[in-house]
């Protein structure tokens, strides 16, 4: 039987992902929308734990994140983990692209 954190969200949990990833902060709704463009179809329950987390952060620490500034241990320990450190990797390879675009 298939891991329950590799399942992909369901439609309702990814609208309501989107929604509570709004910012404040015009360069984190950029990256975040670019993130969602690229990965809306193929989430996983697990990856949308790690975002939810990374929404619990002040603008400043996610847009840190985002760029490489500051790491994961820098702004939170207790943010070390697999699922979060998985969709920074993912938030980060859309920034990077978004960076090349512009």
């Amino acid at each position: 039987m298939p891991n329950q954190e590799d399942a992909l969200i369901d439609e309702r949990a990814l609208s309501k992902l989107r929604w509570r990833s709004r910012r404040g902060l015009l360069e984190n709704d950029l990256f975040i929308d670019r993130f969602f463009k690229t990965y809306a179809s193929t989430l996983t329950v697990k990856q949308a734990q790690g975002l939810s987390t990374l929404m619990e952060l002040a603008d400043s620490d996610l847009l840190d994140l985002h760029l490489g500034r500051k790491s994961l241990a820098q702004v939170n320990p207790e943010l070390v983990r697999d699922d979060v450190s998985e969709v920074l990797s993912m938030l980060r390879v859309t920034t990077k692209g978004q960076n090349e675009t512009s």
